[in-house]
């Protein structure tokens, strides 16, 4: 089964996209292609609907966690695309059908070529694009029980020639996390507004401070961009002043440290701008947190000899992507690196409603995963 079937299983998959936590059946179609390929154990409902797919070689040797994401984004697909998504509103925009493909792969690859030692396991984790898939699977205390040498996952990367390999030590991907902030204070009759409380004088500070910390130069370490996403005060109603505002947000750095400290700081100034208005009230909810992406050393090291051995180009970044990656909790537990693989210079960009993940690299994905797991032999 290779070639063209991993093309048809990764355009099946792609014909039914489900939303994060949602991905049923997408699970039962992965673990129904998996038979084939002999896995070890297979354990349900990880984190979710994800699957943890277990090869065991040997006792000794290094055990090895390979993750792909599994579910899909609310976009609306064209159906120019033959396979188009049968879900209105739902496709695989990311790629998380391609990974996928590439994991069942491997998963052939390990089934026809055992490894001479060590255990390999393979996570289909559910429920990335919101960021609490990896947590979810933490959570779940079910990879306690093996005890992991490292840690590896791949993203495909538009804008890069197909096959080409990219990685960086440290940072890969920035820590990210989106807040609501809500500002309650009291409405009035518009001719007097002073016997109300307005939220917007703290609105426009708060909103200000916020570009103001902006530091969009991402070499620097202290690169930090606050993107505001919505502003809504008060109502359509002409006759009465505003009682209430909405500001939401989306914060980054290149650190999970400096973007807590950032966050610690924007919680600070929400409180002191309320206070400023007195029985002005505030609600504060952070949404979506993805961890910084830190990749091991000697990870990158592997990731890049995998690379040469297999004559693709390799190149070094020289700065993270600004984008976050669900897989930078499981970097944060475990020593081990996510890289990017290219998947064309005019393939269109990730999220959009033109983009479709190129078959081409699902070979190359697989047969990188299979030659990281080789070199990990000497652990």
């Amino acid at each position: 089964m290779q070639g063209n079937t991993f093309y048809q299983i990764r355009r099946e998959l792609h014909r039914h996209p489900e939303l994060s936590g949602h991905e049923a059946q997408t699970a039962r179609f992965i673990e129904d292609k998996l038979q084939a390929f002999h896995p070890t154990k297979v354990i349900r409902h990880v984190g979710g609907h994800g699957l943890l797919v277990e090869y065991f070689f040997s006792e000794d040797g290094p055990t090895l966690l390979f993750r792909a994401d599994m579910d899909a984004v609310a976009v609306q697909e064209s159906e120019d695309i033959p396979y188009y998504s049968q879900n209105p509103g739902v496709a695989h925009k990311c790629g998380h059908d391609g990974h996928t493909t590439i994991l069942l792969r491997f998963a052939q690859m390990l089934s026809e070529r055992p490894l001479p030692k060590g255990r390999v396991l393979l996570l289909f984790q559910p429920t990335e694009e919101n960021g609490s898939g990896s947590k979810a699977v933490l959570d779940t205390k079910v990879l306690d029980y093996y005890k992991i040498d490292k840690a590896f996952a791949l993203h495909n990367i538009p804008g890069y020639p197909a096959s080409a390999v990219l990685c960086k030590e440290d940072s890969f991907t920035c820590a990210v996390v989106s807040v609501s902030i809500t500002l309650t204070g009291k409405t009035s009759h518009a001719a007097e507004p002073q016997k109300g409380i307005s939220p917007i004088p703290a609105t426009l500070n708060i909103v200000d401070e916020l570009l103001r910390w902006n530091n969009t130069d991402i070499q620097s370490d202290d690169y930090f961009l606050s993107t505001i996403v919505e502003i809504h005060v008060g109502e359509e109603a002409y006759g009465v002043s505003a009682g209430n505002s909405v500001i939401r947000a989306t914060l980054r750095a290149k650190t999970d440290k400096l973007l807590h400290q950032h966050a610690q700081q924007l919680k600070e100034l929400v409180a002191t701008e309320c206070k400023r208005s007195p029985d002005l009230q505030h609600e504060m909810e952070w949404l979506e947190p993805f961890s910084a992406n830190e990749n091991d050393p000697q990870s990158v090291g592997m990731i890049k000899h995998a690379a040469l051995r297999n004559n693709l180009p390799y190149i070094e970044l020289q700065t993270p992507f600004s984008w976050g990656e669900d897989f930078g909790l499981f970097t944060q537990q475990y020593k081990g690196a996510i890289f990017g693989l290219g998947s064309g210079e005019n393939c269109a960009p990730l999220h959009s409603p033109q983009y479709d993940f190129p078959d081409e690299v699902i070979e190359t994905g697989a047969t990188l995963f299979y030659t990281i797991a080789e070199e990990n032999q000497r652990l």
